[in-house]
């Protein structure tokens, strides 16, 4: 339990209980999901670079329908 409470207020902790209770709810609904396997994380260190990000996020739904995972 003290390797429990000392892990309670990192990210990975909170980020762990928001995927188990999206899963649950999808399980429960009966809806297809599945998390992404691999993901990669970034520390932003400056505004422009965060600027970049935010942009690439906001326009890449644009461009899902040309991605070669569509459809």
């Amino acid at each position: 339990m003290q390797n429990i409470s000392q892990r309670k207020n990192k990210l990975s902790f909170a980020i762990g209980n928001f995927k188990s209770a999206v899963t649950k709810f999808a399980n429960q609904n009966q809806i297809l999901f599945a998390w992404q396997t691999r993901f990669h994380d970034h520390i932003i260190r400056k505004t422009d670079e965060m600027n970049r990000i935010a942009e690439y996020i906001e326009t890449n739904v644009l461009r899902w329908e040309s991605d070669e995972f569509y459809g």
